[in-house]
This record gives C-alpha cells, sequence and structure tokens, in this order.
C-alpha cells in the first residue's frame, strides 16, 4: 500500500464498517486511537445522519478514520417476487405484532447526498460497497484530499475498482460476515464465492494497486498469512462486533459464541443480497424462498428485524458473522487492537526464524 496511506494508521489492521448499528463512533475512535483505522458505516444512514457521526468521531479522536458508503442498486427485483415473499412472512409479522416494512423505501440509501456531505467536509479515507463510483466521483474525492477504497469479490471487479482510479482494493472472501461486496448481483452465482488467501493471490496477480483483505480473519497470525499472500493490511468485522464500543445489540454479541449457533451460511433471507450470518430459525424458514432483490426485502424485514430484538428473540434477528465467529473475544476494542498487533508481531518473528504459523 502506499506510504501515504498506510501512514495514516500505524498497525495493518482495519475495523470493518458494519451498518446497522454496529461501527459507531466510540468503536471506530478506540480503534483509530490504538493504531489501527477505524470505520463509520453509512449504509442504512441519512446523510445528516452521517455527518453527525462524523462530527462525533471527530469529538473523540484526532487520529484519520474512514467512512463507508453503498452504491446505489439498479432496479431489477421482480416485483411479483417481492409480494411472494411478503405473504410468506405474513406469520413473522402476527408473531412479532409487527407490520411489514415498505419494499419501495428507496434504492439509492442517500449516495448524491452523501457525497456532497464527503467532498464539503472530506474525511481521510472512503470506501465503496456494493460496486464501485465512476471515475467522477474519485477523483471529486481526490481533489478534497481523500483515499478511496472499494470492495471487490473477484479478480475481474479488482479490475473495476483499479481503472475506476481507486487507491486500493478491498480484496472480500466468501468467508466474510455481513454482506457480499459483488458489484453485480447473480443469483446463478450463489454460493461460488472465492477463498480469502486465494483471493489475495488471485487479485495480486490482477491490479497493482494495494489489497486490504476481509472475511474471516479474528487472529494476529491470520493477519499475518493475508500479508504474506500479498495483502498490505487486514479488515476485520466480527472480530470489533464482539468489542465494548461495538454498538451491536447483546444478543447479537452473545449469539458469535453461543453453543446454540454452531455455523454460519449465505442468505438471501433478511435483505434479498447474499449476506453471511448465523443460522436461526428465520434463516432456516425463509432463506431457500427468499427472492434476489436488495434492498426491497431489506425494508420489508426490518421492522421484523427489529422487533425480535425488542423481544429478545436471537432466533428472528439478522445475525451477521464470519465463518470466524466462534473466536470472538469480548475485549475493548483498543485492547483487541493490541492484542492483534502483538499475535501479528509474534507471528512474524516466527516467520522470520523458519517457524510456522
Amino acid at each position: 500500500m502506499s506510504s501515504a496511506l498506510t501512514d495514516l494508521f500505524p498497525f495493518p489492521i482495519v475495523q470493518a464498517p458494519m451498518a446497522g448499528g454496529v461501527s459507531v463512533p466510540q468503536l471506530a475512535a478506540a480503534v483509530c486511537e490504538a493504531g489501527g483505522l477505524g470505520f463509520l458505516a453509512a449504509g442504512y444512514k441519512t446523510a445528516d445522519g452521517m455527518y453527525q457521526e462524523i462530527k462525533q468521531l471527530r469529538s473523540l479522536t484526532g487520529r484519520p478514520f474512514g467512512v463507508n458508503v453503498f452504491m446505489p442498486q439498479p432496479e431489477y427485483a421482480d416485483p411479483a417476487a417481492v409480494d411472494v415473499y411478503a405473504h410468506q412472512l405474513a406469520g413473522e409479522a402476527t408473531w412479532y405484532e409487527a407490520e411489514l416494512g415498505d419494499a419501495d423505501s428507496g434504492r439509492d440509501d442517500g449516495f448524491e447526498a452523501k457525497l456532497v456531505v464527503l467532498r464539503d467536509n472530506p474525511v481521510p479515507v472512503v470506501s465503496f460497497h456494493f460496486g464501485v463510483p465512476g471515475r467522477e466521483v474519485v477523483d471529486a474525492l481526490h481533489r478534497v484530499g481523500t483515499f478511496v477504497l472499494a470492495a471487490a469479490t473477484t479478480p475481474d471487479e479488482a479490475r473495476a475498482v483499479e481503472r475506476a482510479g481507486a487507491d486500493g482494493v478491498i480484496a472480500q472472501g466468501v468467508e466474510a460476515g455481513g454482506h457480499q461486496g459483488t458489484h453485480r448481483d447473480i443469483p446463478e452465482l450463489d454460493g461460488s464465492g472465492i477463498g480469502l488467501l486465494s483471493l489475495v493471490a488471485q487479485i495480486r496477480e490482477t491490479v497493482s494497486i494495494p489489497i486490504v483483505a476481509a472475511g474471516g480473519i479474528m487472529r494476529g497470525g491470520q493477519i499475518a498469512g493475508v500479508l504474506a499472500a500479498g495483502a498490505s493490511a487486514a479488515q476485520l468485522g466480527t472480530a470489533f462486533l464482539a468489542a465494548h464500543e461495538s454498538g451491536a445489540n447483546a444478543l447479537h454479541k452473545q449469539a458469535l459464541t453461543n453453543p446454540l449457533f454452531v455455523r454460519t451460511e449465505l442468505t438471501r433471507a433478511f435483505s434479498g443480497r447474499p449476506a453471511r450470518g448465523l443460522v436461526n430459525r428465520f434463516l432456516r424458514e425463509h432463506g431457500p424462498y427468499a427472492p434476489a432483490a436488495y434492498p426491497e426485502i431489506h425494508h420489508l424485514t426490518s421492522p421484523l428485524r427489529k422487533a425480535a430484538a425488542k423481544a429478545g428473540d436471537a432466533q428472528g434477528m439478522a445475525l451477521w458473522a464470519g465463518q470466524g465467529h466462534r473466536m470472538a473475544r469480548e475485549l475493548p476494542a483498543g485492547q483487541l487492537v493490541e492484542v492483534l498487533a502483538g499475535e501479528l508481531a509474534a507471528a512474524r518473528a516466527s516467520l522470520a526464524g523458519g517457524g510456522s504459523l
């Protein structure tokens, strides 16, 4: 990674932006203060909501940080399929005494308004998910001094990120928790994602821009592994989800290591787009029937997920988690960064001495 970007954070540790209230300013600030790169998640927030969180984060730390933005989604959902799924969810609405959400609540997540805020009030780093912006967007952010990253799940997507002029690519392996950052949602490709180490190696041979590796990373030894494979930094989400400062619901944090939730799956059940979460009742019952319709299904199920959380029912919540969730450590975020950095240093020393990870 260019020294100008790595100079922003002493340790090659990036806290993944987790939308839905997890990546709060307190979490990002703690990571930044400990020497990592903390991120805010602008997804599902208004432009003003994003701006207020940026102001709050700046009051908590003077160190560089990042903001993640969702790309607008094309209109290709089948309204009839959404209606059928809504009918299937009627029982959930009755059970939780909640109304289904409006599937037509918007597709662009306030993208243009957020760009205006980020140009008028520049932040050190901006990353994009669900696609890559046009060259004009990247150039505009560069003009105000912002480094630009974008997620990719294949070498071809990484090429698109490089062509757009981004400063780096976030290589997201299939192990990652939450939504896969595929540029196009193609149902026929469900379940065909590339594992992180293979993806990093392929992208390293495809593009010349720096790589941030993301997906299932929970320990410093794994960070050493992706750095050895060609990445310049590692992005961790689930590892920070259990942190004290995380805004995740307590039930979500507990579920990461709860013996009731033994595995994860990629599902469309909650949002209409492939996302990895802990397998619970809702995922099992509705995942096989959920259509490819994002963000329509996200809007449709939002009240159900909130009602389940309010009722203390983890079986009805979207428990996003990566494949390494059982390795979660409930620590203050700053301490977790220090532990990861120590593990990374030990792994590097072992490799230098001819040992193994």
